[in-house]
């Protein structure tokens, strides 16, 4: 077989599946390409909507009789088994495909065995083309998946010195107009957007995407455990969808209307993995964290930020907030090590991305 064509196939798969972030959970994105048994592409798709047809299925539509002897290349190791679709594996072999290439296993055990339906109906099937590039772009369902719980992504916007605002409190803005377009990209991409208590009073922030096109707006998630938020807060728009998360005992009369969920407190704040278990449980695969550093600190402490990306604005203040409150870090021994993925310039600033450092690597 010619393992250049693969790849190009396969890398056309990733970049279809990539459209589907935000919009298929609590699914996976997949994306899917189709060659005639001459290697001519012809056939392409992704998984569009949770209960929509698969990745597989559109591209078998697009390629139609022409799919029959050639080799379909998916992200994701085609499923198995009927929801609210059909097994994508059956689907291939009434469609005559003769090959099937897959980048990452499918670890949903509901889901699994694609593969050797495949090998045992004849197809010819290979694993693990581009697997590190698929699993970058499907990571927080993957992450869902193999931890139970939503993946967090923490984004924060600093300047050099680490200041998410000055000493007086004012933090609007520390980053640049292009940074703050980037982060709509990441709203876009989340199934929710947490922010904390001090956020909502100190900003009043939107949460709602705003600029992405064709964008489905996530969960707005509202932590203020004493139910201090006003009526006419921004976050209870009808832009997104809100719930508001609030001790066992707070006050919500003067909120009517809102979607709340009630949590018991410990001193005086909710259980992040009790939080995270209720968002798993409603379909929420992916979190936008985007609280202040106190929420930040209490994420960090519970393990449970997979992925941090921040914007590093040309600037320093020399006093206010930092980044990350208290995370329970008291020496530099336990210190929560990065492994850096990407940097980039976003306007006047620079955008890291990284990830906590896998332990024994």
């Amino acid at each position: 077989m010619d393992r250049q064509a693969d790849i190009t196939a396969m890398r056309r798969a990733v970049e279809l599946a990539a459209r589907g972030l935000g919009a298929t959970s609590p699914n996976p994105v997949v994306g899917c390409v189709v060659t005639d048994a001459s290697g001519r592409v012809v056939g392409e798709g992704w998984h569009q909507r949770a209960g929509g047809p698969h990745a597989e299925v559109h591209a078998l539509r697009a390629a139609g009789e022409e799919a029959r002897g050639g080799t379909a290349y998916v992200t994701l190791e085609p499923c198995n088994h009927t929801g609210r679709t059909g097994p994508c594996a059956q689907a291939l072999i009434e469609a005559g495909i003769a090959r099937v290439v897959y980048a990452v296993a499918d670890p949903d055990p509901q889901a699994t065995g694609g593969a050797d339906t495949l090998r045992a109906a004849g197809v010819e099937v290979a694993a693990g083309l581009l697997e590190d590039e698929a699993e970058a772009g499907n990571t927080a369902w993957l992450t869902s998946v193999r931890t139970g719980r939503p993946f967090v992504r923490w984004k924060y916007a600093a300047t050099l010195d680490g200041r998410v605002a000055a000493a007086d409190g004012s933090s609007r803005w520390i980053s640049s107009a292009a940074s703050r377009a980037d982060v709509h990209r990441l709203r876009a991409e989340a199934d929710a957007v947490l922010v904390g208590g001090g956020t909502l009073r100190a900003d009043d922030p939107h949460l709602a995407v705003r600029g992405v096109e064709d964008a489905v707006q996530p969960l707005r998630v509202a932590l203020d455990t004493r139910a201090e938020l006003l009526p006419t807060a921004r976050v209870l728009d009808d832009a997104a969808p809100t719930l508001l998360v609030v001790g066992e005992d707070a006050d919500t009369r003067h909120l009517p209307g809102v979607e709340l969920l009630r949590l018991p407190l410990r001193d005086g704040r909710v259980g992040v993995h009790e939080l995270l278990a209720h968002l798993y449980a409603r379909g929420i695969r992916s979190v936008l964290l985007e609280g202040g550093p106190t929420l930040a600190g209490a994420f960090v402490a519970g393990g449970a930020v997979d992925q941090v990306v921040g914007y590093l604005a040309p600037a320093l203040l020399g006093a206010g907030p930092n980044a990350l409150a208290d995370a329970g870090i008291t020496t530099l021994t336990r210190a929560l090590r990065l492994d850096i993925t990407e940097t980039a310039h976003i306007g006047s600033d620079i955008r890291i991305t990284a990830v906590p450092t896998l332990k024994g690597a």
